[in-house]
C-alpha cells in the first residue's frame, strides 16, 4: 500500500503544484538523506499533536545539524493552508526539512540553508491486523542517533519490501542485544494480563507520538503501561501484541514469522477507545483555537 500525494505541496513559503520542479541537485539532503521528517494526522482540519511533532523534529534537527528554516507558528499556519488547498481535512501530512549545504558534493542550490517541504495524502486503510517478521541487528541501541527520525530510510523500505514479498506486512527490528526495538514505522507493545509493555528508548526505538501519548496522557483504569526490554519470546508468549503509529493508531498483530500471536484483545481495545477519546477532545479544543499569523 502507498500514499498517493494530493495536488498541492508546500515548498518553503509557497504552495505549488506537486508536479512543479522546485529542487536542486546541489541540495546535500537529497543526495545523502540529510534531513528530518515527521508524519502528522490531520483530523477535521486540525493538526493532531502538532506541538509534540514539532518538538521532536526540532530535537532531531539539532542532533543532525539541520537548520530549521522558520518558526513553529509560521509552519503551523502554512500547513493549515496546505490542508485547505488540498481539501485534506482528514488525511495524512508529511513534513520534511532537507539540509541544503555541506557534505562532499556541492552544486546549484536554492540559496537557503534548508528547505521545508510538506505534502498530504489520503490516509491508508491498514486492515484488521498486521503480520510481522523479525530482522536481527537492525537497530544499534548505543548509536547516538538511534531514535532520530531521519530521511535515510532505505534500510527500512528494503526490509518491509522483503517482508511483503513473503506475504507479511511489517518487521520487528531487533537491536544488537537481541532485544525488540520497534518496527520500521511503528512502535510495538505486548500485553500480559493488565500490564502492557513497550521497549524503552534505550532499546533504540523512535519516540513515537502515539507511544508518547499512551505512556503519558491516555489512561485506562486497571491497565498499567511499562517500559521494559522485550525479547522475541516475550512477544510470542504475550496475551496481545499491537503496534502504534500516527497512521495506524493501535493495530493488533495476528502473527510473527507465521506463528499466531495474541489470545485476547482486552488491553488494546480499551487503550484504543481511550486514545480515540483523547483525539476527539484534542480536535474539539483546537478547532476553535485561533491560528497564529
Amino acid at each position: 500500500m502507498v500514499f498517493v500525494l494530493h495536488r498541492f505541496v508546500l515548498h518553503n513559503d509557497r504552495i505549488c503544484e506537486a508536479s512543479e520542479p522546485g529542487l536542486s541537485p546541489g541540495q546535500v539532503g537529497l543526495l545523502s538523506g540529510w534531513g528530518v521528517f515527521t508524519t502528522i494526522r490531520v483530523a477535521d482540519g486540525v493538526l493532531f499533536a502538532f506541538d509534540r511533532h514539532w518538538a521532536r523534529i526540532s530535537r532531531d534537527a539539532a542532533a543532525l545539524h539541520v537548520p530549521l528554516p522558520i518558526a513553529s507558528e509560521t509552519v503551523h499556519r502554512q500547513l493549515l493552508e496546505l490542508v485547505e488547498a488540498n481539501n485534506a481535512r482528514n488525511a495524512t501530512l508529511r513534513l520534511v526539512i532537507v539540509r541544503n549545504t555541506g557534505g562532499m558534493w556541492t552544486g546549484p542550490s536554492t540559496g537557503r540553508p534548508a528547505d521545508l517541504i510538506a505534502l498530504t495524502a489520503d490516509s491508508k486503510e491498514w486492515g484488521a491486523a498486521v503480520r510481522l517478521a523479525y530482522v536481527a541487528d537492525a537497530r544499534h541501541a548505543a548509536n547516538p542517533f538511534s531514535g532520530t527520525k531521519i530521511l535515510s530510510w532505505a534500510y527500512n523500505l528494503t526490509w518491509v519490501e522483503q517482508a511483503q514479498a513473503r506475504g507479511l506486512d511489517e518487521v520487528v527490528l531487533l537491536n544488537e542485544h537481541g532485544h525488540v526495538a520497534e518496527c520500521t514505522s511503528a512502535n510495538i507493545f505486548a500485553a500480559v494480563g493488565n500490564q502492557v509493555w513497550t521497549p524503552p528508548l534505550s532499546a533504540g526505538c523512535l519516540p513515537g507520538i502515539t507511544r508518547e501519548l499512551l505512556l503519558g496522557e491516555v489512561h485506562v483504569p486497571g491497565i498499567e503501561l511499562i517500559e521494559k526490554d522485550l525479547t522475541p519470546s516475550d512477544l510470542e508468549s504475550a496475551d496481545e501484541v499491537f503496534i502504534t503509529s500516527t497512521t495506524r493508531n493501535l493495530l493488533p498483530a495476528s502473527e510473527i514469522e507465521g506463528k499466531k500471536v495474541g489470545r485476547t484483545d482486552h488491553a488494546r481495545a480499551a487503550l484504543s477507545a481511550a486514545f480515540d477519546d483523547y483525539v476527539s477532545r484534542y480536535v474539539a479544543e483546537h478547532k476553535s483555537a485561533p491560528v497564529a499569523k
